[in-house]
This record gives C-alpha cells, structure tokens and sequence, in this order.
C-alpha cells in the first residue's frame, strides 16, 4: 500500500458510506474490469488479438488475413480495429463453414 493511502475504514467514513458498501462498490468495479479483460461481446470494434480470441485464431494468422483483405479492418489512428461483423462474414465465407458437425 502506497505511505499516502488512507485504510478503506477512513476512506468510508469520509465519503459517508459504510465500509461494507464500499467494499462492495470495490468488489463489482473489480468484478466488471475482468469482464473487459475476458472479453465485451458488446465490443462493435475488436483488436487484432480480441478478434483472434474471439474466432480461436492465433493474432498472428488474423494479420495475414487482415492483410490479405479477407478479414475487414479499419485504422484509427494508430490502432487497427476489426470490426465484429466482419468476423461473422469471414466465417460465412469459408468454404468448410457450411457443416460445422463434420470433423476433420
């Protein structure tokens, strides 16, 4: 803990909550950043390495369909974002993706 960091009872008391509510704002705070972490589905623009996650990929063979054109990106600024749909429509396209219950 840094010198300067008050303990959460004080920190409770000067913010006028009880500390088992703070404890509590701390716990879903913690809870939500690991959601983040794990994944957003809701996420319209991935990275490079959520989109490989997402679609069981390695980020390396993703760039080399971003660079090819088969998956869609866009740059934004410095970051490169794959949009969510574009990853629907790579699969869509793929000439296996028409059985899925067939095993290799």
């Amino acid at each position: 803990m840094p010198e300067n960091a008050l303990p959460i009872t004080q920190i409770a008391q000067l913010l006028g909550v009880s500390e088992t509510e703070l404890r509590a704002l701390m716990n879903q705070r913690d809870a939500s950043r690991s959601d983040v972490s794990h994944g957003d589905a809701t996420l319209v623009g991935l990275t490079v390495a959520e989109a490989a996650r997402r679609i069981g990929i390695g980020r390396t063979k993703l760039y080399e369909y971003v660079s090819s054109g088969e998956i869609s990106s866009v740059k934004i600024g410095r970051l490169r974002r794959i949009p969510a749909e574009a990853l629907n429509d790579f699969l869509d396209r793929r000439p296996d993706s028409a059985d899925y219950t067939t095993a290799a």
